[in-house]
């Protein structure tokens, strides 16, 4: 399938759909979804992009847009893409300062935004800004507060509708090339300032081919819920091929709102990050617990047939025979459809996963559910997906085969490097890093990895691997990939470099832990009393054992501590994309670190004094 400009796309979509629904958002007033046809879309992109044609907008400007998943952010985007200006997307989490970062690195002059809270943080930074110059908000309840540069989306979008702004839009849709820059995407930057990923619309172009030729099964009869935030490189590229493969996309304003939106749209698609099907996992061994004896009985026959019929079979290209097809059968029937309809994706045709390690054991499960989870692997750097499941011989214990005509090899210190056309052209104004992070053309991805054919395995981010005072190498997310699949814990975070063992700062998953408190009779004044019990150590200490039980004894977790308060982004703590920030985490928990190994140093040198 030919891939047009996307700053044609809509345009050319509507002129063949007209009607037919491609959008979908939630109208809260009357709590029911809106659809949006090709034709209505067209037309809001059209205007929007002779609005921005009459504030003075010229080709290569850089256009942000600082919101939730709303209509108008797309509407944006593709008005942006129609001007031959470019989107910087910005995390509707993110703060006054880290957005006044991007804007002023940028050098945005109009910033669109969603709600009260992005508001507030732009007025911030539009009284100090050199760059910014007008606000435009897209919720009319939003209060302006009296700024006269500011103003709602629902009044910009009526002010360019001029011939002349027709024709000058027009002009530039047939000028657009693939090298002009469509996105400009700041990454959360884990370690140092966010540096902005230059992805021109070549990138984008050929991820749309690639995921096509290895996508087979999308198609328009899919729906697609838009979970991720826009602002994140998977779910911006998956929206992206939806709008291609004329996919219809419900967009998730509030990411609490998930649950509810799945149930309400029974989506045949969806990307998300491994977390949420975590705690998927959790919710479904809840109702598992529940069940009386022979019910758990059953629950287990039927995974067991799931796991031979769709893993043992059908992954291999193996014909099931007919015994096990008509266990499946009633596994199916009675079993696996109850579970998936009770979270709302017994409609499942392919459910993209990627952004963070996951569970073996995790991905084994759903695939014997017939949950078609399709793990995968991919930075902002490359345009998201480098490699993923494929729909038969995919590898537990990879991150999936590579992608059509993308080059991955092994470099120093065992550094995934990626050659293609999806590859970013480099970091923003930033020369001297971007030549960092190319070796003879080849992108250096900072992860570590081997490939075993055409599958990729990885094995850390090669900043975050450390070695233990005894020698010993540890990848720390591979534990905090185990352990975060369990029930009790909501967060993890292990320390070892430079250490004689490894440790580990938890946050609770409280829900649980306060049921497990109430079913031992455990009192307490404060959540801190709690966290405190001897009892609730225990019960951690025999659930880290157990999920650690096949690992090697210096990768094993000696001593931890239960923290009240979860990782997040504004303590900075997290990235914007949920990814741990070891350095700051190190810094605010410093004392409770030392303490757990000053301890066990003390107790070590008492029991050498007591021998002497």
């Amino acid at each position: 399938m030919k891939v047009p400009h996307f700053a044609r796309l809509i345009f050319e979509k509507a002129a063949k759909r007209e009607q037919h629904h491609i959008l979908y958002y939630k109208d809260t007033e009357q709590n029911k979804w809106v659809g949006m046809s090709w034709r209505e879309l067209a037309d809001k992109i059209q205007a929007t992009a002779c609005a921005l044609i009459e504030i003075g907008v010229k080709e290569h400007d850089n256009i942000a847009i600082y919101s939730q998943n709303k209509p108008e952010n797309i509407i944006v985007d593709f008005a942006n893409f129609a001007v031959r200006a470019a989107s910087v997307p910005i995390y509707a989490t993110q703060s006054a300062s880290q957005i006044d970062y991007i804007i002023n690195d940028a050098e945005v002059s109009t910033l669109f935004v969603g709600e009260q809270q992005q508001y507030d943080n732009a007025l911030q930074v539009i009284q100090t800004s050199k760059f910014l110059k007008r606000i435009v908000v897209f919720d009319n309840q939003v209060d302006l507060k009296g700024e006269p540069r500011a103003s709602y989306f629902s009044d910009f979008i009526k002010t360019g509708n001029t011939p002349d702004n027709n024709k000058i839009v027009e002009k530039r849709k047939k000028a657009a090339t693939e090298t002009d820059l469509a996105v400009l995407m700041y990454t959360s930057g884990t370690t140092g300032e966010p540096k902005g990923v230059m992805l021109p619309h070549s990138c984008i172009l050929e991820a749309m081919r690639i995921h096509d030729i290895r996508l087979t099964s999308i198609s328009r009869h899919d729906k697609s819920v838009s979970f991720l935030p826009l602002s994140h490189v998977f779910e911006r590229g998956w929206t992206y091929f939806c709008f291609f493969k004329e996919v219809k996309i419900y967009l998730n304003l509030h990411p609490s709102d998930i649950q509810q939106t799945i149930k309400e749209v029974r989506p045949t698609v969806m990307c998300s990050v491994p977390r949420f099907w975590e705690k998927v996992a959790i919710g479904v061994h809840e109702k598992i617990e529940e069940m009386p004896a022979f019910q758990k009985g059953l629950v287990a026959w039927s995974v067991a047939i799931g796991k031979s019929y769709n893993i043992d079979y059908l992954r291999l290209k193996k014909h099931p025979p007919l015994w096990l097809w008509l266990r499946y059968q009633i596994a199916n029937m009675f079993i696996f459809n109850k579970l998936k309809k009770t979270v709302g994706i017994e409609n499942g045709n392919l459910f993209p996963t990627a952004g963070a390690a996951m569970d073996e054991k995790l991905i084994i499960f759903f695939r014997s559910l017939g949950i078609p989870i399709v793990y995968g692997y991919g930075l902002t750097e490359t345009f998201a997906t480098v490699c993923c499941f494929n729909y038969t011989d995919y590898k537990f214990g990879s991150l999936g085969e590579l992608m059509p005509d993308i080059e991955v090899k092994i470099g120093d210190d065992n550094e995934i490097l990626v050659k293609g056309k999806t590859v970013t052209s480099g970091y923003y104004k930033k020369p001297e890093i971007t030549q960092e992070a190319f070796v003879n053309g080849w992108f250096r991805t900072g992860d570590a990895g081997k490939l075993d054919g055409r599958h990729l395995i990885l094995i850390d981010r090669i900043k975050d691997l450390f070695k233990t005072s005894n020698g010993k190498y540890i990848a720390p997310q591979q534990i905090e990939t185990k352990l975060g699949a369990d029930p009790y814990i909501e967060q993890i975070a292990v320390i070892g470099n430079n250490r004689n063992f490894v440790t580990a700062i938890i946050a609770p998953t409280m829900a649980p832990l306060k049921a497990f408190a109430q079913k031992n009779n455990i009192r307490y004044d404060r959540i801190e009393d709690l966290l405190e019990n001897e009892q609730v150590y225990k019960l951690y200490e025999q659930h880290i054992a157990e999920s650690q039980k096949d690992m090697a004894k210096f990768e094993q977790i000696k001593k931890f501590r239960l923290i009240k308060k979860a990782f997040s982004i504004e303590s900075g703590e997290l990235t914007s994309t949920l990814k741990l920030r070891r350095a700051v985490i190190l810094h605010n928990y410093q004392a409770l670190i030392d303490e757990m190994y000053d301890n066990t140093i003390k107790n070590a040198l008492k029991t050498e004094i007591s021998q002497l």
